[in-house]
């Protein structure tokens, strides 16, 4: 019922809008020096033609989806089936018990996990002896009696030690520590052996390999014969220490 009075409405409404413009149709063609009947016809004619347009427009019934949903037959739903029941989980004790007893009854493994790249020194021997004996290993030789320890000078010449600060590499402290076996000049330096820099190298306690590392050698050279290094410039300059 309210379907029909709104499409009623609808009409009423869409030829009320085609009189109205009918009429202005027929005012204007009066206006235009048409005849009375001219007019009317022309207004009539707007009139019916517009009003058939509007309600073709507006009031044409429009299907509704909702409807032909609503009109289907409901089908039947399908029992979904029901989901099985899930087991028991077994005890984390009966877990733990029975990873135990595997544990157990695994054999003893007599190879070890990880196995070293190469063998180590002593391994066969300590192998065939296995519980007898903890193997150790050998103790890095001792490095102070490397080498040959160089001629050393009671004290300074009457010209009185040189400035080993010079030398780039040599502090003070370790100015103090070469004059404890009598290292005193730059020729001393620059004088010595393979062996000789091998035992400095090795007992300049705290200092181990400075005098191969700094080229000790090269510097002192050119100290003693009374030449500078852009070290030694900077050392006189006051610029270092």
């Amino acid at each position: 019922m309210t379907d029909m009075a709104t499409n009623g409405t609808c009409k009423r409404n869409c030829w009320i809008a085609a009189s109205v413009i009918g009429v202005l149709v027929a005012l204007f063609a009066l206006g235009g020096h048409r005849g009375l009947v001219a007019a009317i016809l022309l207004g009539i004619l707007a009139a019916a033609l517009l009003g058939s347009l509007f309600v073709w427009l507006t009031c044409a019934p429009v299907p509704k989806l909702g409807a032909r949903k609503a009109s289907a037959p409901a089908q039947p739903a399908t029992p979904k089936p029901a989901a099985p029941a899930a087991e028991p989980k077994p005890a984390k004790v009966e877990e733990d018990a029975t990873a135990s007893e595997e544990a157990a009854a695994e054999p003893a493994r007599d190879e070890p996990l990880i196995k070293p790249s190469k063998p180590l020194a002593g391994q066969a021997e300590l192998a065939s002896r296995k519980g007898d004996w903890k193997y150790e290993a050998e103790a890095a030789p001792v490095s102070e009696g490397e080498g040959t320890q160089p001629e050393a000078l009671s004290a300074p010449r009457e010209s009185g030690a040189d400035d080993l600060k010079e030398i780039k590499g040599v502090g003070p402290k370790l100015e103090t520590l070469l004059h404890e076996p009598g290292i005193y000049h730059f020729d001393q330096i620059a004088g010595w052996s393979a062996a000789e820099v091998a035992w400095m190298d090795a007992n300049l306690k705290g200092f181990r390999g400075r005098v191969s590392r700094d080229d000790w050698i090269g510097q002192a050279k050119i100290l003693a014969a009374g030449g500078e290094t852009g070290f030694s410039t900077r050392v006189d300059k006051g610029e270092v220490y």
